[in-house]
């Protein structure tokens, strides 16, 4: 374990920690030389399983343990295997997001691998979920420094000129989800933050024209109701040192013209470009309501899929 890990944990205590060759000598009080000894304890398990620590493998061990105020290893008291550790996205007080399903532990292979994903499937299958988790894993381990949530502004035949009250009252619902979303992994405080630095910003996809995002971990979604020109625009706005998602469900295009869905034209666009993927996502993937499959599955009887 190098000195950048061991200082990230000297950070978090007042004991002091003294490394001489394998050996790890810890001067403080009681309590918190048990709870450095546990940490110690994980990190070593970590250390002889995957042959290296990491500062993020540090941070999760430090907040997880912070959660733990039992005697067992956080593995058994927070019911996460072994295999579980790497396909965690983010981890929250008390509780953890992760794949549930098949796909989406693919997902996760192709975000982590990929700088352009793309995700592609019906509602209710953690699309938008987990690419909000993803971007908060990043903006937290500081791979990156900027979250930029972007999504079209057009659903259910509505324009924002009908819609009544200023320019702000006109977008907010449409860009609910992602403010859902990031409630639910970041605390309302610093969530606040974060949006007043613009440390995180969330806007309608029209606002994304002639900028350049460095740095950023950018998602739009809804994507089946961007253009093919703004899903260009969209995808032409990364620059250096960027991941993008893109998510929508091409069955529930609210364009006039369902044929002029960048989502649907962009698969046969980008299709075998190194470092761009695309995941599809099915209704045995619903991770919301047990009856949101059965819904699909009526809807698909009905229109004879």
């Amino acid at each position: 374990m190098n000195e950048v890990n061991i200082n990230e944990i000297r950070e978090h205590f007042d004991a002091t920690i003294v490394v001489r060759g394998e050996s790890v000598i810890l001067k403080g009080e009681e309590k918190e030389i048990q709870v450095l000894e546990k940490i110690f304890k994980e990190l070593v398990f970590l250390q002889s399983r995957q042959g290296n620590i990491t500062r993020n493998d540090i941070r999760l061990v430090l907040e997880l343990t912070d959660n733990n105020d039992s005697e067992n290893s956080f593995r058994n008291n927070f019911g996460v295997s072994v295999s579980d550790i790497d396909n965690i996205i983010l981890h929250k007080r008390n509780d953890y997001i992760k794949p549930k399903t098949a796909t989406q532990i693919e997902y996760v292979k192709k975000v982590k691998e990929n700088d352009i994903v793309f995700a592609i499937g019906p509602a209710g299958t953690g699309k938008t979920y987990l690419a909000v988790a993803f971007a908060v894993a990043a903006l937290k381990s500081k791979v990156i420094g900027k979250i930029v949530l972007s999504r079209p502004a057009v659903e259910a035949g509505e324009s924002l000129g009908f819609l009544p009250g200023d320019l702000s009252e006109k977008i907010d619902p449409y860009l609910k989800p992602l403010y859902d979303a990031l409630e639910d992994m970041i605390p309302l405080e610093k969530l606040r933050t974060y949006i007043e630095k613009k440390t995180i910003e969330i806007v309608p996809l029209a606002y994304m024209r002639g900028r350049t995002l460095n740095n950023s971990f950018v998602i739009l979604d809804e994507a089946q109701n961007a253009t093919n020109v703004q899903m260009k625009m969209f995808l032409t706005r990364l620059g250096p040192n960027s991941k993008a998602i893109i998510t929508g469900d091409i069955t529930q295009i609210d364009l006039p013209g369902k044929e002029h869905s960048g989502l649907v034209q962009i698969q046969n666009i980008l299709k075998g470009i190194p470092d761009i993927e695309f995941v599809y996502f099915n209704k045995n993937d619903v991770v919301r309501h047990r009856l949101i499959k059965n819904i699909i599955d009526a809807y698909e009887r009905y229109n004879g899929v």
